[in-house]
Parts: structure tokens; sequence; C-alpha cells
């Protein structure tokens, strides 16, 4: 986005991409070599930011978005109202749009930074839900970055990172981008402390079988969709929870589970009749939202006996 060491530039330049705030120098003038780079992925913005210098920002009520700040080095005082952390590489902070945020970043420590749109992260909880919000969401300010969800899902932020870096990667391709959007925020919703957390956790009543079979029919009627579970609760009127505990005790499997399995099948079917010449195996792949190759291919040798690349290459003969 840009590389500045003017003060009002780079204080302007970052509030076009978040909001209005508050940037003072806190330590030597000299230091400030502001760096920052972001990317906008359907309802979730990923960048990085580097000051150089100690900073004082002061953004009060961020309102409209949540904000996921990781540092990659070093650390950075955050209070976000009556709550105070210092944050590092292994405690992330999240505060939350409705509580006033002031921080200090000290020199050296440059921050992968997660913005969440409040509308979309309030959206994908009510449908988890299945009823809508009474209060706002407020998250715990520190994520402890040292645990097995938060390590799966920094893994998603980096895979985005990357091949961001790529016109032609998997961000190119709006299922996998998707796919990797509505699993960041249902695991930080369903993960990390929360005024919801209690409710989202607590047991729900199985949907009943003849809802499972209308989820399933809708399901194979828009696989080619970006589906989420909420998605699917939806369009057949019920929770998010009720309707994996429905596909559990009938199915024993999960909603997503069967939308990758109709999915795999119609990769199988795609690469039955492409042409090699013309078709890739990891590009009919990804057009189904299947991103990590390796998995895909296991699954598809489970399920059909051979690897992707034979069938493409048999559809192929078989035409000829």
């Amino acid at each position: 986005m840009f590389a500045s060491s003017d003060l009002d530039e780079v204080r302007d330049e970052v509030a076009k991409v978040f909001c209005p705030h508050r940037l003072d120098l806190a330590g030597d003038a000299a230091l400030l070599a502001a760096q920052f780079n972001s990317v906008q992925l359907g309802s979730v913005r990923i960048s990085y930011l580097d000051y150089g210098a100690d900073v004082h920002i002061e953004p009060g009520d961020l309102d409209t978005f949540f904000l996921a700040m990781i540092p990659l080095t070093g650390r950075s005082l955050i209070r976000a109202g009556d709550k105070e952390i210092v944050s590092t590489p292994s405690l992330a902070s999240l505060p939350s749009p409705t509580r006033h945020l002031d921080m200090r970043w000290a020199a050296g420590c440059p921050q992968l930074l997660i913005k969440f749109e409040r509308t979309a992260l309030e959206r994908a909880l009510e449908q988890l839900l299945g009823e809508p919000l009474d209060e706002p969401i407020i998250f715990g300010l520190g994520v402890d970055m040292t645990l097995g969800w938060t390590r799966s899902w920094r893994g998603m932020a980096d895979l985005l990172v990357r091949e961001a870096e790529h016109d032609d990667g998997l961000t190119a391709q709006p299922l996998a981008v998707a796919h990797l959007e509505n699993a960041m925020m249902s695991l930080l919703l369903t993960s990390q402390p929360s005024n919801y957390l209690e409710r989202l956790t607590a047991p729900r009543p199985p949907a009943l079988p003849k809802v499972v079979r209308r989820a399933m029919e809708f399901i194979e009627g828009h696989a080619h969709l970006p589906l989420t579970t909420s998605d699917v609760a939806a369009a057949v009127a019920v929770s998010s929870r009720s309707l994996q505990e429905g596909f559990r005790a009938h199915l024993g499997l999960t909603p997503m589970a069967h939308l990758r399995s109709v999915r795999l099948v119609r990769v199988h079917e795609e690469l039955a009749v492409a042409d090699p010449a013309r078709a890739t195996v990891t590009t009919v792949a990804a057009r189904w939202g299947f991103l990590h190759q390796g998995r895909f291919a296991a699954m598809y040798r489970e399920r059909f006996g051979q690897q992707p690349s034979e069938t493409l290459r048999r559809g192929s003969a078989s035409g000829g």
C-alpha cells in the first residue's frame, strides 16, 4: 500500500483502510519508517503494518469492525475499555468495536492485522445461534496464539497472505476465499471467549430427519456456491447447532462433510469429461473449494480408487 517516514501521510493512509485515529510518535522520530501492505478478501481484510518507531495510536471505538492484531516480533500495550494487555507474538489482541481502543506499539513491533466487518461477524453469529443478537459481541481482549485452534486460525490467515501474492492463486477462486473467510469467522466465534460463547456451546436438540433431508437437497442443488453450515441452516429454518446435531445423529457426519462429498463427485464428473490440454486437476479442485491438494488427492483416492490425474487422462482417452 505504501512506505513512508511522514507522520501525517502514515496516519492518513492507514485511516483510509481502517478509521480516523490519533497517531503520535512516542520515541525517536528518526526511527519512523512505516510500511503497510493490505488485501481485501470478501468481508475479511488482512494487513501488515510496521511503524518502525514507538507510536501511540488512539482510534477510540472501532465501531464498524473487529480487528485481531498479532505482533510478529516485539510487544504492544493494548487498552480496550477497562481491559489492558501486553500483546506479544504468543498473545494477540482482539478489541471489540464498542470498547474505546488506545494502543502503544513499541519500535520493532510489526503486526499482522485481520479485520472482520462487524456486520458479517454478527450475521455469522446469529446464524450459529439461530436467533438475533440481544447485545454487541464482546470478545476476550487477549487471544492465546499457542492453542490448537489459534494455530489453525493463524494458518488460514497465512495461507491467504501467501496466495494473495499471486493473481492466479487460491484467492482468485471465489469458493476458496469464501471457505477460508467463513472458517475463520466460525472458528473465532466458537473458540475465543466472549459473552456469547456459553450459549454457542450449550447443547441443542438435533434437527428432525425430514429437515436433514431438506438440507441435503439444498446442499446438492447449491454445491457450486460458497455455502456455510449457517447458510444451509437458514435455508431450512433451523439453527446451525441443531442442523449439525441432526446430521451427526442421522447421518454420522457434518453438513460440511456432506458438502465436501457432493463437491468431490462434481470434481470427478468434471475431470472425467475435461480436456487435459485445457484443464488441470488443481484448477478444477480449487473451483470446487478444495484448497489443500494433498488432502484432496487422498480423499479422491479413497472415494474413487484412483488418482484425480488418472480420471482426467482416462476421460480424455475414452472421449477420443
